[in-house]
């Protein structure tokens, strides 16, 4: 028997649901192709969806606590310090400062519950 799937998205989990899907409609600049008030949203981002859900009330007090995640949403950007502009004039900049990866350069950043992003120019090479 062989493990198939038909397609693959990220769910943030969130008791403060309303606010975190106001915040990526502005940060990603549309609206959810889905939306249930207060219950559940998805946006269609390039190469994968994002679910944002608001648990059920028996399940809220596993997703209350913040704690440090160990799973970012990484966003590849064209320029950095627009994205970093954007999400300044939301009202959350990231905090630290650009990093150099052997990648490109990144910087981190938060959405309003603390899930972090990084956001990530790569290098473009003009051989």
């Amino acid at each position: 028997m062989v493990f198939q799937y038909t397609n693959a998205f990220v769910t943030i989990a969130s008791v403060n649901c309303e606010e975190l899907v106001n915040f990526y409609s502005r940060f990603l600049e549309q609206k959810p192709i889905i939306l249930i008030p207060n219950i559940y949203a998805e946006f269609n981002l390039v190469g994968m969806r994002l679910g944002i859900f608001k648990p059920k009330n028996t399940n809220e007090s596993e997703f209350e606590a913040i704690a440090k995640s160990k799973i970012s949403l990484c966003l590849e950007v064209n320029n950095l310090e627009d994205a970093i502009a954007h999400l300044t004039a939301l009202g959350y900049p990231p905090p630290g400062k650009i990093s150099i990866a052997d990648h490109g350069r990144e910087i981190y950043a938060y959405d309003p519950d603390g899930n972090r992003l990084i956001l990530h120019q790569a290098i473009v090479n003009d051989n």
